[in-house]
């Protein structure tokens, strides 16, 4: 285990983007669908393909590993395509327009199990697809409850996409780092609510175990596993993966359950959940490459 002794990389990088812009692009959007809303999609990619040249680093380093080869310039432009493909349907998805969507759905009886049961849990996914798609299985699963817990930079980001959009439902969304954010999340759990947490990037300053992941050493943190056993809690891995076109696949896959672990097992059992963890993220970022939006160097040494 070791211990970040600077902030994240990801957190540093400048936010782009315009709140007027985006309001703008969203009022095109979903008055002109989602052609209408591609169109102008493909306008930004663009822009940011050729004028954010910080990126391509990065991306040719992750999309190398995953793809198992040299990624070419067409790779690149997909990897930031669908990161907007999927930015863009979170507009669709927070209006409730999720006729617009084809969505399968791998495990859904592990849903169907927690939904019986009324208990909650924690459903680890990370950065990669889309997480809102999965407001579409409140028609499979009626009454399924699900809130966000989420470090506060993305809870901003997230808050300016509702503010551009009526939304129908409001996600609940915990902010991490507010000193009232493990109770909130423990009150929810007991409710039987489901929380998602992206437990793929540190905040800094974080103890972070080493990983075997795409063929190299990479430190993911340990801190989200570690609430999930001090709450006693069962965790599903789950992701959102974009397919092309209006097609998503939502995947659920155990992960972990401290429920019954006891304080002296508790190291070992964190430990090897953080690694299943990033054998499955390793999996779907194999099978699905262009879901992953890391645009930073994730397996810099923190020292």
């Amino acid at each position: 285990m070791k211990t970040d002794a600077h902030p994240s990389e990801w957190r540093r990088l400048p936010e782009r983007g315009h709140p007027l812009a985006l309001r703008t692009m969203a009022w095109l959007s979903l008055r002109g669908g989602r052609m209408v809303g591609t169109a102008l999609l493909h306008l930004v990619i663009a822009y940011y393909f050729l004028f954010a040249p910080g990126l391509r680093t990065p991306m040719r380093d992750y999309l190398r590993r995953a793809l198992g080869r040299e990624p070419s310039a067409s790779d690149r432009y997909r990897l930031i395509f669908c990161f907007g493909r999927t930015v863009l349907d979170r507009l669709f998805l927070l209006a409730g327009r999720y006729e617009l969507f084809d969505v399968s759905l791998q495990g859904e009886d592990l849903i169907r199990e927690l939904a019986g049961s009324g208990t909650g849990a924690l459903l680890f996914g990370a950065h990669m697809g889309s997480f809102e798609v999965l407001r579409t299985l409140g028609n499979r699963q009626p009454g399924l409850r699900v809130a966000m817990a989420m470090y506060e930079e993305n809870a901003r980001k997230v808050n300016a996409i509702m503010a551009a959009v009526k939304v129908r439902d409001p996600p609940e969304i915990i902010a991490l780092g507010q000193v009232d954010a493990m109770l909130r999340i423990r009150e929810r759990l007991d409710e039987g609510a489901l929380i998602g947490v992206l437990a793929d990037r540190t905040l800094g300053g974080e103890a972070s175990l080493p990983v075997s992941f795409l063929g190299a050493t990479a430190g993911l943190p340990i801190g989200p596993m570690r609430a999930a056993a001090l709450l006693r809690q069962r965790v599903l891995f789950m992701l959102g993966l974009y397919r092309g076109g209006r097609r998503y696949h939502i995947v659920f896959e155990t992960l972990a359950d401290f429920t019954h672990v006891s304080r002296a097992e508790r190291g070992a059992a964190i430990e090897a959940a953080v690694a299943r963890y990033a054998q499955l993220l390793e999996r779907y970022c194999r099978s699905d490459p262009f879901n992953w939006f890391n645009f930073f160097d994730f397996w810099a040494d923190p020292a």
